[in-house]
């Protein structure tokens, strides 16, 4: 009996481990917008999320990525990873809902939103004082880049 409940404790620990969701890595220059359907080249303003059951969806620049989830039937509650590519670290992903965005004419981006993420609010700020933009939270990038 007690070999069969060691047997029944592997196979739960080894289906709860081979289930866990995580974003994948994009694939510059493989992988493809799944917004406006360009490659995905640029590291400094790549993003994606991740799905609650695992679906990975990457896109070429962070307003693809915001007007992708403005979808009816997208919640973005539901959603295991909303990632952002970290300016200051061209191709490191941090949290969109806790990154720092600016829109400065200075920094062109892929879809000529010239939006970009950093990580460290002062990064943000400074490159502002130093190239004019504005800077803004991540509920307050949403409201500007989906202005109807």
């Amino acid at each position: 009996m007690h070999k069969l409940t060691l047997a029944i404790s592997i196979i739960f620990i080894a289906f709860l481990t081979s289930c866990s969701v995580e974003p994948e890595p994009i694939s510059y220059g493989d992988d493809q917008c799944d917004f406006c359907k360009m490659g995905v080249v640029d590291k400094a303003h790549s993003a994606q999320y991740t799905t609650s059951k695992g679906k990975q969806f990457k896109f070429d620049a962070i307003e693809c990525l915001i007007r992708e989830i403005d979808a009816p039937e997208i919640e973005e509650s539901d959603l295991a990873f909303i990632l952002v590519a970290d300016y200051s670290n061209p191709g490191e992903m941090i949290d969109a809902s806790t990154a720092t965005y600016i829109i400065s004419k200075a920094i062109k981006s892929p879809m000529g939103a010239y939006l970009s993420a950093f990580s460290n609010a002062d990064d943000a700020k400074t490159t502002v004082a130093e190239s004019g933009g504005e800077v803004y939270d991540w509920e307050g990038i949403k409201a500007q880049i989906l202005k109807k």
